[in-house]
């Protein structure tokens, strides 16, 4: 059975997570985990998405990950805030296609529902979940343990589509592909 390699970003303007784990059929193996930090205060916003596209694109060459995940933004209270987060996302994505990178996107439910069991969970919950399931000896930081439970949460969502794919595969549907005008 062959490894995967996933690498999850969690996505932020000052912080950025990350998580690199190494799938093996149902065994999961932790890999590394940090953060790319671009607080600078006197760097200006072009600088700061700078950091994080050179960080990501550091991290898939000494990594050499087959895939990533990355959060999807939320909308926030705040229009401006949102905007941010969204273009420190945009660095993100662009550095993971730039480094041929096929991208997974999960929201913040999804991915606690799939580490935790509920979508409602705080953070030191996933941190606690994310040791658990990787068998960490210690906790990670919270943007590394989102970053993590990404990873892992495609690790889950990977082998549920192969799965599904080689049962329609076998016998012989087309899932998700469009015929004339309809989908079959």
């Amino acid at each position: 059975m062959a490894t995967t390699r996933i690498l999850g970003i969690d996505p932020g303007l000052r912080t950025t997570g990350f998580g690199v784990v190494d799938c093996e059929g149902p065994a999961l193996r932790y890999v590394a985990s940090g953060t790319i930090r671009s607080t600078s205060e006197t760097a200006g916003l072009p600088a700061r998405l700078k950091t994080i596209f050179d960080g990501i694109r550091e991290l898939a060459q000494r990594y050499a990950p087959h895939c990533a995940s990355v959060e999807i933004v939320f909308v926030n209270v705040n229009p401006q805030s949102t905007l941010l987060l969204g273009q420190a996302r945009g660095a993100a994505l662009t550095a993971l296609v730039a480094s041929d990178l096929e991208v997974s996107e999960y929201s913040a439910l999804q991915m606690k529902k799939a580490i935790v069991g509920h979508g409602r969970a705080s953070k030191s919950q996933v941190q606690q979940m994310v040791v658990r399931l990787l068998r960490l000896p210690g906790l990670p930081g919270p943007d590394a343990a989102d970053a993590l439970g990404l990873a892992i949460c495609h690790a889950h969502a990977a082998r549920s589509f192969a799965a599904v794919a080689r049962s329609a595969e076998a016998e012989g549907i087309a899932t998700g592909r469009w015929r004339h005008g309809r989908a079959r």
